[in-house]
């Protein structure tokens, strides 16, 4: 696996991937009051084959029973990502409209191509919290979201990373790629968005280093180690003051994998919030990473010894590259993230 990211370095390296956001922010919000809130759509036209993983305590998701891999649908259309707790789920009505209105789901009727059941698995944050608890996503929310779906988008405080906190910092949302070098799945590329909302810590607090970048090094964010100045602002810093969190995302490759592919992958990518969010997948959280094989990409085969079969091969570069993105996509939430209602960024602790 090359260590260089992919071109934007995000999700959306990944051939049929894009992602969208809806956000309602006040420029006065306050903890408690104002609007601080919002949504994210990853979409995938045409369609690609998924699977989920739900590792934390208290999730808040819809249509995961339907990605087990031993069930009858097979593909889905887009995954919504949002803020607003449970309430939030309602944006994946307007994700589902837009999403007819394009043609794009289950064909119901061979006579009829109008006919569609757009498949939108979704999984929520508590931010409520953070800005007014009577404003959060709705179907109008989800609707814009999906519409607003490209290649390029805003990470840190955007989108469902709006309201999210990870730990006592400012959270966010985060994306990284990377392309597979030599092996089976070679220029394949693999990619994350993640929205970092955990009640765990992202920081080493005693070098102020994020976790999730010790697997690359600090050099490869631009970071360094703290002063003792401003590891003694970190430590001062109130805990988390909510019991309910969550860490969600989206796994997602180019490469063709069945639904039981697609459960690996995602099963995998949780090593990278294991390493990058500490603690991870507490009774507090409810941790949810959807995986998407979008099979953009032909792979040709490669003579394997029948003990390697070059399939399982290609999986296990998936797997660790998922974990890999994973993880690099916390940090990048933590460190685009930008202060609102008195809940410090990264960036404030730790200018430059």
């Amino acid at each position: 696996m090359r260590n260089t990211p992919g071109a934007r370095n995000a999700i959306t390296d990944v051939s049929g991937v894009l992602v969208g956001h809806w956000q309602h922010l006040d420029d006065d919000v306050t903890l408690g009051t104002g609007a601080a809130t919002g949504c994210t759509v990853v979409r995938v036209p045409g369609g690609a084959t998924a699977a989920v993983d739900v590792r934390g305590g208290g999730p808040g998701t819809r249509e995961t029973d339907l990605l087990d891999p031993a069930n009858t649908v097979r593909q889905l259309h887009a995954v919504l990502l949002t803020g607003g707790s449970a309430y939030g789920l309602a944006a994946a009505d307007g994700v589902m409209r837009w999403s007819e209105e394009h043609g794009e789901g289950i064909p119901m009727d061979p006579a009829d191509p109008g006919r569609v059941v757009p498949i939108v698995p979704a999984a929520v944050i508590f931010d409520l919290p953070v800005g007014a608890w009577d404003i959060r996503p709705d179907a109008d929310a989800g609707f814009r979201a999906t519409e607003a779906a490209s290649a390029e988008f805003a990470r840190g405080t955007a989108g469902a990373g709006v309201g999210a906190r990870a730990g006592a910092l400012k959270g966010g949302i985060g994306s990284a790629s990377v392309v597979l070098g030599e092996g089976p799945g070679e220029g394949i590329t693999v990619g994350a968005v993640i929205v970092a909302n955990p009640v765990g810590s992202v920081v080493d607090p005693r070098t102020g280093l994020p976790w999730g970048a010790g697997t690359d090094g600090p050099e490869f964010f631009g970071v360094r180690a703290g002063t003792p100045e401003q590891i003694a602002a970190l430590a001062d810093l109130p805990v988390k003051g909510t019991v309910l969190n969550t860490t969600i995302g989206v796994v997602a490759t180019d490469a063709a994998l069945d639904p039981a592919g697609c459960r690996r992958l995602a099963a995998t990518a949780h090593d990278g919030l294991a390493r990058a969010i500490r603690p991870v997948h507490s009774p507090l959280d409810g941790d949810t990473l959807f995986a998407l094989a979008t099979g953009a990409i032909e792979v040709a085969p490669v003579p394997m010894p029948p003990a390697f079969p070059a399939d399982l091969l290609l999986l296990d570069q998936l797997c660790t590259a998922a974990a890999v993105v994973v993880e690099r996509a916390v940090v990048d939430a933590v460190l685009s993230a930008t202060s609102i209602a008195g809940i410090p960024a990264y960036r404030d602790l730790f200018p430059g």
